[in-house]
């Protein structure tokens, strides 16, 4: 079959999606599309198997021009690729590569809700017009759609709900899984060390981690508080000068963005996110399968990496107080790190292996033959 797979960012193909393509190219021509790739994300992209075609697409906002644009080139590429089947991710990939397949005659296209997004959360009038706005388009995009896979269930409930689609054709996955060969248990040390990484938007928790390392570090001045992730062009990312004014302040390590996440897993102990939401948080998935134990909200997405008290702590949404008590917990129980450790990497192998993951995306796609 002629497969063609949309994403926004090269990056997110080849870290978020590699497996997935390279189990598609086994008996499938692939195409993956995304915008701006580099010669070296490329060559990457066609060793995973398959081909790359460039599109433009503005991954945050909303600018018509823009997006009547992007929904133009995907039509074309369509009608000249003709695909067998269609499988895209992300809002703006989803939207109009939906939109593009439906009128230019593919029948088969699948989308991959991995989280709400920053459109699904209520606030000023300007948020509350760009959410009626997104949930328009993805009622037109996902008309004709052969099926939409989410992360979690609360997701799911809120496109049917609000009648984006029928519950017939929703599927549910354990996330987009983590490749357990390259994310592997590695040994916790005796430092208070607390690691987040997200890119850097308000809505990923950050400021309240800050905070909350700050009430933290009143109490014992040793813990370390490293954040990692790059930024984000968001109407809700936070700006560089902030993040600096926070290290420089001595409150956390700020350690830019990376392409390898495991070294900073690997020199940290406790891992934390204080998400409002999440499809299913990849970077918890990589510090569980690394064998961490975990700190996150009671979100959806979030809340199905721990079992309270097992692996990890679940807290309230934006509670800096809940989140410094138990960060607190944390370094009075280091006895505990090792068990909930352990039982994070067991959770990762049982649930959120990615070739698990994958052969249910082929099973609800019909290719697992």
């Amino acid at each position: 079959m002629k497969i063609i797979i949309i994403g926004a960012l090269p990056k997110s193909l080849t870290n978020f999606r590699k497996e997935l393509i390279v189990s598609l190219a086994k008996h499938n021509e692939i195409t993956a599309l995304a915008t701006n790739a580099t010669r070296a994300e490329i060559n990457i992209i066609e060793e995973l198997g398959a081909n790359y075609l460039n599109y433009s697409v503005q991954r945050n906002g909303l600018n018509p021009i823009k997006d009547i644009k992007t929904y133009l080139k995907l039509k074309k590429i369509f009608i000249q690729e003709k695909p067998d089947l269609v499988v895209a991710y992300t809002i703006k990939p989803i939207i109009w590569g939906g939109l593009a397949a439906r009128f230019s005659g593919v029948n088969n296209f699948y989308a991959l809700v991995t989280g709400l997004g920053f459109a699904f959360q209520k606030g000023s009038f300007i948020k509350n017009i760009l959410m009626k706005t997104v949930k328009v388009l993805y009622r037109s995009s996902l008309k004709n759609a052969k099926g939409v896979i989410f992360q979690n269930k609360d997701n799911m409930q809120v496109f049917i709900d609000n009648k984006l689609i029928d519950s017939e054709r929703c599927s549910l996955v354990n996330g987009s899984g983590v490749d357990l060969s390259l994310f592997s248990k590695s040994k916790l040390s005796n430092e208070y060390s607390f690691l987040l990484i997200a890119r850097l938007l308000g809505d990923k928790g950050i400021r309240e981690y800050v905070k909350a390392a700050g009430i933290v570090k009143d109490k014992f001045p040793n813990a370390i508080f490293n954040l990692v992730g790059p930024e984000d062009p968001s109407p809700d990312g936070i700006s560089l000068n902030e993040v600096t004014s926070w290290h420089d302040e001595g409150i956390i390590n700020y350690h830019g963005g990376t392409d390898d996440v495991r070294p900073y897993i690997e020199k940290s102990n406790i891992f934390v996110l204080p998400s409002y939401h999440e499809g299913m948080p990849r970077t918890v998935l990589e510090a569980m399968a690394m064998g961490r134990p975990i700190l996150t909200t009671n979100v959806p997405g979030c809340k199905e990496t721990v079992v309270n008290g097992e692996n990890g702590w679940l807290v309230e949404k934006a509670n800096v107080e809940q989140l410094a008590e138990r960060m607190i917990w944390f370094i009075e129980n280091q006895g505990e790190w090792q068990r909930m450790g352990d039982k994070s990497h067991v959770i990762a192998i049982e649930k959120f292996d990615v070739h698990k993951v994958n052969q249910e995306l082929l099973k609800i796609m019909g290719l697992d033959k």
